[in-house]
């Protein structure tokens, strides 16, 4: 049973698209119609001249163009000088008008705002012509100065004379603005002209482009049938050319020696290759097998190796689980062991605790009575003392039912004649022992 692999696939793709693209090339070389071999260099020549004469038409129309707007550039920059030196001359004309007949001083306002009033300020009033005498003032009224006549004389001829004056000033701008438009008639009519002239022009040049176009036309309508004969009498012969060489030629022949290689026999021709032959396809589905099998045996190889691998960390963790068993066995056993130890020392200091009451009762009143005399009493109590200093055991860690360490290493304190309470009170190391006791029983 075959097993079709990725590698396989992509392999398959790979060739199907080389015979696809083998098809396709196929077409394009064997398609005596779409190919062309040689050139026709005499209706090249013939294009490349149709060519000249046509660029050279077009350049001669862009140079006749250009001169036209060379033309109309050269009117609009006179037009616009001309516009700006009457716009130059007409503010000149307004600012000499403004110096000569408007000046600050022939404001009527004008003494309101004299910068030289105070030098010029005279005494009231010198004579009738005084031209302080206002009318805030009341030196003077209206009518009452000694030269009214002469005054209005002069008024009169005043402005006589700035009648005339405005009266010349309009005759000179009519004629003036007259003189320009009549220059402006004369130069739309230049340009009306010239405008003819070029529009003449282009029509006579449109007509010999249409006309020379028109026996292009006619000299390629010839050529074209001409060339059509020839190409189909060429096609005729291409053909036969075709069917002969595809009957007579190795492509339907099959033959598979015309894919082998110059380079070696383990290469091919691809544009000749036709596939491989069943030896071929049997050897690379043998091999395939064979490599199937090998990757089989190492999946297996690896599965065993995962087992062994597996076996061993389970021996491991039964092995530490076991010694870590063993280790809390003994630390138990140690422990049973501590607490049997700690409660006999417990039972022994009871006894020395009850000892010692006992003694301490029997010690005589500071009032007197029967009893041990002072010299008899310390010495008892020094070697009963002594004893119990000898037989101290040693404080261990009993953890046991929660209970520190302190309470062993404070019993047999209690015992030592210098910590004995008085007569009719229970000491605190003998409550303690008890509680001890109780706690272990």
């Amino acid at each position: 049973m075959d097993i079709v692999q990725p590698k396989d696939l992509e392999q398959d793709f790979r060739l199907a698209k080389r015979r696809q693209a083998e098809l396709c090339r196929q077409k394009r070389i064997f398609n005596a119609r779409n190919r062309i071999i040689g050139g026709d260099t005499k209706a090249w020549d013939i294009q490349v001249h149709d060519q000249k004469i046509k660029e050279a038409t077009e350049k001669a129309r862009d140079e006749i163009f250009a001169a036209e707007m060379r033309q109309n550039d050269k009117i609009a920059c006179i037009l616009e000088e001309r516009e700006r030196r009457e716009r130059r001359d007409l503010c000149k004309a307004i600012n000499d008008f403004q110096q000569n007949f408007q000046k600050p001083e022939t404001c009527r306002e004008f003494d309101l705002s004299d910068p030289l009033a105070l030098k010029k300020d005279l005494p009231a009033r010198q004579s009738d012509n005084d031209a302080r005498n206002t009318v805030s003032g009341m030196q003077k009224f209206m009518g009452e100065d000694l030269n009214f006549r002469e005054r209005k004389k002069f008024q009169q001829e005043q402005n006589r004379e700035w009648s005339l004056q405005q009266q010349s000033e309009w005759k000179n701008a009519r004629e003036e603005q007259k003189r320009a438009e009549d220059l402006y008639v004369k130069t739309r009519l230049q340009f009306d002209k010239t405008a003819m002239h070029l529009q003449n022009l282009e029509s006579a040049t449109r007509k010999a482009v249409c006309a020379a176009v028109k026996e292009f036309n006619k000299s390629q309508a010839l050529e074209s049938a001409e060339r059509k004969i020839q190409e189909k009498k060429q096609e005729e012969e291409d053909n036969l050319a075709e069917i002969s060489n595809l009957l007579r030629g190795d492509l339907l022949s099959e033959n598979p020696q015309q894919a082998a290689s110059s380079f070696g026999l383990h290469r091919v021709v691809p544009d000749r290759w036709k596939g491989m032959t069943r030896e071929q396809l049997e050897q690379i589905r043998l091999v395939q097998k064979q490599q199937v099998q090998e990757k089989l045996r190492l999946q297996e190889e690896e599965r065993q190796r995962d087992l062994d691998w597996d076996q061993q960390r389970v021996q491991q963790a039964r092995s530490v689980l076991l010694l870590e068993r063993e280790q809390q066995r003994q630390q138990r056993d140690l422990r049973r062991a501590l607490d049997c130890s700690n409660f006999n020392l417990a039972k022994e200091q009871l006894l020395h605790v009850h000892d010692c009451e006992n003694i301490s009762h029997q010690r005589p009143h500071s009032s007197g009575g029967l009893g041990y005399d002072t010299a008899s009493w310390q010495r008892i109590q020094r070697e009963r003392g002594d004893g119990l200093r000898a037989k101290k055991p040693e404080v261990k860690c009993l953890e046991t039912r929660g209970l520190h360490t302190s309470w062993v290493s404070e019993i047999p304190l209690c015992l030592h004649p210098v910590n004995t309470p008085s007569v009719g009170r229970p000491p605190l190391g003998a409550q303690r022992a008890q509680a001890w006791m109780q706690v272990m029983e």
